[in-house]
């Protein structure tokens, strides 16, 4: 049975992030429950992690913990702040392709 934990964050609810996206990939990694833990940083949740000191400083933290954290290129450039992502640590690309293999991998994705 697969440990990958695929976790796609839309979500800018800040509560939501620090209590269930980001509480959930840093101890999934932390404690060994998944081998490996990505999670696609998508829309609202960008603008959320670039702008709120808070939320950055866990993701960075997850980050250096082994939790691989991806941002769609086009949405961080559309709201100018691909720079702000890259700074973190996070890959920022062209997510759709991913995100298709994500689903037709046919493996559980987490959405939040």
């Amino acid at each position: 049975m697969s440990k990958k934990a695929k976790i796609l964050w839309t979500t800018d609810n800040k509560e939501t992030a620090m209590h269930m996206v980001c509480l959930y990939a840093h101890n999934a990694i932390l404690k060994g429950w998944m081998n490996e833990v990505e999670v696609l940083v998508w829309g609202a949740s960008q603008r959320l992690i670039a702008e709120d000191a808070e939320v950055r400083a866990k993701v960075e933290a997850m980050i250096k913990d082994g939790v691989k954290i991806i941002a769609c290129l086009k949405c961080a450039d559309s709201m100018d702040i691909t720079t702000p992502l890259q700074s973190c640590g996070i890959d920022v690309f062209y997510t759709g392709e991913l995100l298709s293999s994500w689903i037709q991998s046919g493996e559980s994705i987490v959405s939040v």
